[in-house]
């Protein structure tokens, strides 16, 4: 749950607007791959999306293969033509978020939700995407990369579609859904809104919480530009008049403290109990003369500035922990990538931040409202304006074992007769949380290893693991620090677990162990028994109640050795591990897909049937691609449900006729990898924490983990796969242009939403029970 450079201002011809909740204009939703010239977005690129835009999945995928130029080239590889650039890829998820703030489907306040995850999506993809494209382009224009664009033209195109986007979420904000929210009673109140009681009451609030607070920085010789942290608010102030000291200074400085809030409630007494709000920017901005005495305020603008914020981790540090507590303070203020300002703010000022910031005119993002949408205050417990609750359902062999046993031996005899599945967020997270707390009570277990990606210091997780190390176990945790923009919050989870007594290590420098294991060792009848949990997504529970994950617990003997094997190479030292059952990247996960995939190019060539479906977040690497390309050319049937960003082209004449891209997003964020490959009838899924990417394949501690039991079986390859092919409400689908189109069901189709289904079937949601 998570960058852009260059920036121009998009043709007045091209409508910004959200025409319907299933279409989003052309500009918004895709540039064409090819190059563009200035600013302009190709005609054939918008006659193609506006045309096709509401078309059934049917016609999409029977009449608009598209016809490019994908020969191979001299060496015999897929031309640069054939991929889609991985960068413009990843913006185009962050646009079909923002689409769901335009549609009615959601409840207000998740729409509202959306457009702040739009926000934050959008700070991360210029800290991280942008920022490293832009020191590629320092470097040289030259291009790296499979789809042969220069950082220049991806630059270029980023620049066209986030300006039009970020128009539109303003656009959304200002028009849809405070206006929506004011009729509930929802209002973030603007300066001249406020009756004289309220304006009394933020003047005294300024006084007494703000004012004390904030630090004017004027801007003359002896006080240069301030260094600002990075997507801080800010506000420049123009000034007339001499200061106490008789200098004549016209620039101030004020930045906002990150310990104020950017929302603040109005006392019930104002507004009838009412949820009215003021923004900290309007509190400021109307008391601003005061921290000038004496002097004439001309001008106040808020602005934010957003820096580079990847961190660069040598592979020969002798210490990462330590490394990293040094980078996390460069991260504050990295490179410069991005200024916003209010569309308000006179261009002599906006010229002069930009000058002071070395930053060129389209990195100047003009906003219609608060600079800082992230921290817009949303969560209300208004439940009409929410999506429906639900039960989180444990899983039946886990509730039966409860009612029969004891609960300190309760799970592990439940496991011990065969493998339970957990889906979240529709079943609860907690059979993770006790069986850690059963494990660290229970006097036959005498170790436990864990893996920690993201958690968190009040983890049930970690407190489980801590008290495990107290009761004299031997517990093992190998947490991953580098985990993005949640490496100081693991770095207090190994000092509190060490603390307890457990052994903390840190992986391997290179390789970021992203693999999700549990390992727990017990001793029954004078023998050792294994029990594993494996799953796709990380040990933190507030996630799992908004990410799709599967989570298998296993006492399988096989399995349990492989666990223990890849725990054996996370901390100590060796050739790699001879696994009998899992998958290991960076080892034998590439391999094994590669030969997944051969094998239904075997059978379709064969007359036989042949038939892939896969489900990651992501899907980048090269070589998987290609040989996704044989396969559709040797007439393997292959259907890819992808999150986020997919680099290949489906739906191309002679090349990926036999390819369909889809992806979900809806209420929860989609992050099951499941693969599936039909092998002749003898069928083969995997679950894993893997996405078809390099850095996961080549540069990751991953684990793939098949699914044996038959029932598990069907139930993944239905729930997990099936049901989100069927989707015809909240699922897109890619066409060979790179252009994402939103499906609707097809004329007497009824409606089928992925989501809401497994909330059905599991949780019962919709049903009288």
């Amino acid at each position: 749950m998570a960058e852009i450079d260059n920036k121009h201002e998009v043709n007045d011809s091209i409508d910004m607007s959200i025409k319907t909740d299933n279409e989003i204009s052309p500009s918004l939703i895709e540039v064409s791959d090819n190059e563009v010239s200035d600013n302009e977005v190709s005609d054939n690129s918008i006659n193609s999306l506006t045309d096709s835009a509401t078309n059934s999945l049917t016609e999409v995928l029977t009449e608009n293969l598209t016809d490019i130029d994908w020969q191979r080239s001299e060496d015999g590889s897929y031309s640069p033509s054939s991929y889609i650039n991985r960068d413009l890829s990843l913006l185009q998820f962050h646009l079909r978020v923002l689409a769901q703030a335009a549609s009615s489907r959601h409840p207000l306040l998740e729409r509202l939700f959306f457009l702040i995850i739009f926000s934050s999506n959008i700070d991360e993809f210029f800290e991280i995407r942008v920022a490293g494209i832009m020191q590629k382009l320092n470097l040289g224009d030259v291009s790296t990369s499979v789809h042969g664009m220069r950082p220049s033209e991806v630059l270029e195109e980023i620049s066209v579609i986030t300006h039009a986007a970020i128009a539109e979420q303003y656009r959304i904000l200002n028009e849809d859904i405070l206006p929506a929210l004011a009729k509930e009673d929802i209002r973030y109140l603007k300066r001249d809104e406020l009756n004289s009681e309220q304006s009394a009451w933020m003047k005294r609030y300024f006084t007494e919480q703000v004012s004390p607070v904030l630090t004017p920085i004027s801007i003359d010789p002896a006080h240069p530009f301030p260094r600002l942290v990075n997507k801080s608010l800010n506000f420049i102030a123009t000034l007339e008049g001499k200061d106490a000291f008789g200098r004549d200074i016209n620039l101030a400085i004020v930045p906002a403290p990150r310990s104020l809030p950017r929302v603040i409630r109005l006392p019930d007494e104002l507004t009838g109990g009412k949820e009215h709000h003021v923004m900290l920017s309007a509190v400021i901005h109307e008391h601003i003369g005061e921290l000038f005495p004496g002097m004439n305020v001309t001008g106040c603008h808020q602005f934010r500035l957003t820096r580079n914020a990847d961190l660069d981790l040598a592979d020969d540090v002798d210490d990462i922990a330590k490394a990293l507590e040094g980078e996390l303070e460069n991260r504050r203020f990295g490179d410069k990538v991005r200024l916003e300002v209010t569309t308000d703010c006179p261009t002599p000022i906006s010229d002069y931040l930009l000058n002071e910031f070395e930053l060129h005119d389209n990195q100047l993002y003009r906003v219609n409202g608060p600079v800082n949408l992230t921290r817009l205050l949303f969560d209300f417990n208004i439940p009409a304006l929410r999506y429906q609750p639900f039960t989180y359902v444990v899983p039946k062999p886990f509730r039966r074992e409860v009612d029969k046993l004891d609960k300190a031996t309760s799970m592990f005899a439940a496991m011990r007769k065969g493998d339970v599945l957990v889906h979240h967020p529709f079943h609860a997270f907690s059979p993770i949380i006790n069986l850690l707390w059963q494990a660290a009570s229970d006097p036959k277990v005498l170790a436990i290893k864990q893996t920690l990606y993201r958690s968190g210091t009040n983890s049930e997780i970690v407190k489980a693991l801590a008290a495990a190390a107290r009761h004299g176990k031997e517990v093992t945790a190998v947490i991953e620090l580098r985990a993005r923009f949640d490496e100081a919050s693991n770095i207090a989870v190994a000092n509190y677990l060490q603390e307890a007594g457990a052994v903390v290590v840190y992986g391997i420098v290179g390789y970021k162990t992203h693999a999700k294991l549990m390992l727990i060792i017990r001793r029954e009848d004078d023998k050792i028994r294994r029990y594993v949990h494996l799953g796709t997504g990380n040990y933190h529970a507030a996630n799992a109640k908004v990410y799709t994950d599967y989570g298998l617990f296993s006492a399988d003997p096989d399995i349990s050795e492989d666990v223990h094997k890849i725990f054996q190479e996370l901390t100590g030292m060796g050739k790699p591990a001879n696994l009998k059952k899992l998958l290991h990247a960076p080892f034998t996960l590439h391999e094994k897909l590669m030969s997944f995939i051969d094998d239904e190019i075997a059978h379709a060539k064969a007359g036989k049937r042949a038939h892939i479906v896969v489900k990651v977040n992501a899907l980048t690497e090269r070589r998987l691609i290609d040989k996704l390309y044989d396969a559709s050319l040797a007439g393997v049937k292959i259907e890819l449900i992808l999150r986020s960003m997919c680099c290949l082209r489906p739906q191309v004449k002679g090349l990926s006729e036999n390819i369909t891209v889809r992806s979900v997003i809806g209420r929860f964020l989609e992050h099951t990898r499941i693969y599936y490959f039909h092998n002749d009838g003898d069928e083969r899924l995997y679950c894993g924490s893997a996405d078809w990417m390099d850095r996961n394949l080549f540069h990751r501690v991953e684990v793939a983990f098949p699914i044996e039991d038959k029932k598990l079986f069907k139930q993944i390859y239905e729930d997990g796969l099936l049901n989100y092919l069927k989707d015809n409400v909240q699922a897109w689908t890619l066409d060979g242009n790179g252009i994402w189109h939103q499906i609707e069901p097809a004329a007497g189709e009824l409606p089928h939403i992925a989501q809401d289904y497994l909330l059905k079937v599991i949780n019962r949601v919709g049903e009288s029970v």
